[in-house]
Formats: structure tokens, C-alpha cells, sequence
């Protein structure tokens, strides 16, 4: 029996797509549905791209049944948040408790939580002079980018790398090392 990830995503996805692209046919897990707070989002049209069905929500589907009845019709296991903006409510994890994984642009504990994502991540992370940055991958909790560490990446920085090379290179470790740690994770788990 397969393993089933959702993956929640409110932009782009170019990391849906690496996650998507790392376990199509795959033999123990696979990608049933993208869910978005966004209907504009072009990771819809990736997820329609490959097949996979997906679910916008409005603010409130959150917090009540209509979520869990959704992840339930598509048989979810564990979810991946891929550039995804909101925050999970507690019924979310506490229904999937150690299930839900996030990537964030940065090697917390610096430079997370609310309003810490995309470019303003890496606008402080170049506004600080640092050295390296990388990429957390980390268990969701109740907190904005405080769940449990599980893997993080470094690259190093020149002091004159702009926000844009700094997103440049942690977007380059995202793809490389994202889906195999999802992969890694739920292997250890089946």
C-alpha cells in the first residue's frame, strides 16, 4: 500500500514540482493531491500538468471538517508544505502528528517565523552580512518554523550577494534535497 502526500502549496511550486517529478512512479509513495489558498496559484497547473488532482480553499476550510473530510476521500497519510502561507491549525496537526513537514529558506532558529518567508527570509539574511544560509527542513508544530529540526543544508555567502543570489542558491538546495528527505523521512516511518 502506497503512502499518500498532499502537498500545500500557495505560489509558484517549483518545489511541488521537484517533489512531484522525484516520486512519480514510485514504487511505496506517491503525490494524491496539491491543496492551495490560492486559485491563481501555477502550482494548480503543475498538479493538473501531471495528473494530480488538487483543492482550493477559502480561509475558513481550515479550521473546520471540511479539510479533514478532504485529506480522508484522498486516503492522506502526510502532508508537505511546499511554499505554503497560511498557518496549519491544531485539528490539522494533531490529526497528522509528525506527518506534516515544511521547508524553510533559512537555517532556523534564525530568521523564522510569522512573516519570515520567501524574499523577506533572504532580504534579512543579506541585510545581516551572514556567511551561509541553507534550508530547514522541519515538523510542523503550533508555532510559525519552530517544529523539530529534521535536516538542514548550508551554502555558503559572499558578503556582496544581493536577496536575489541568496534566494538563488537556497532554491537550488530546496530541489536538490527536498523530496529525498520527504522520501528518507517516510521510508524510516512505513
Amino acid at each position: 500500500m502506497k503512502t499518500n502526500i498532499a502537498i500545500f502549496a500557495s505560489g509558484g511550486g517549483s518545489n511541488a514540482e521537484q517533489i512531484i517529478r522525484h516520486f512519480h512512479n514510485h514504487e511505496s509513495i506517491q503525490i494524491a493531491l496539491v491543496v492551495s489558498n490560492n486559485e491563481n496559484a501555477y502550482v494548480l497547473e503543475r498538479a493538473t500538468n501531471h495528473d494530480i488532482p488538487f483543492y482550493v480553499h477559502a480561509t475558513g476550510d481550515m479550521e473546520g471538517e471540511l479539510m479533514m473530510s478532504i485529506l480522508k476521500v484522498y486516503k492522506i497519510d502526510f502532508i508537505v508544505l511546499a511554499g505554503y502561507l497560511k498557518k496549519i491549525t491544531p485539528n490539522l496537526i494533531n490529526a497528522f502528528p509528525n506527518k506534516i513537514v515544511n521547508i524553510h529558506p533559512a537555517l532556523l532558529p534564525k530568521y523564522g517565523g510569522k512573516g519570515m518567508y520567501g524574499m523577506n527570509v533572504h532580504r534579512a539574511v543579506a541585510e545581516a552580512k551572514e556567511r551561509e544560509s541553507g534550508i530547514t527542513i522541519h515538523f510542523v508544530n503550533e508555532n510559525y518554523d519552530e517544529g523539530s529540526i529534521i535536516k538542514q543544508y548550508t551554502c555558503e555567502l559572499n558578503l556582496s550577494d544581493s536577496a536575489e543570489d541568496i534566494q538563488r542558491k537556497v532554491l537550488s538546495l530546496e530541489h536538490q534535497y527536498f523530496a529525498s528527505s520527504i522520501e528518507t523521512l517516510i521510508e524510516q516511518n512505513q
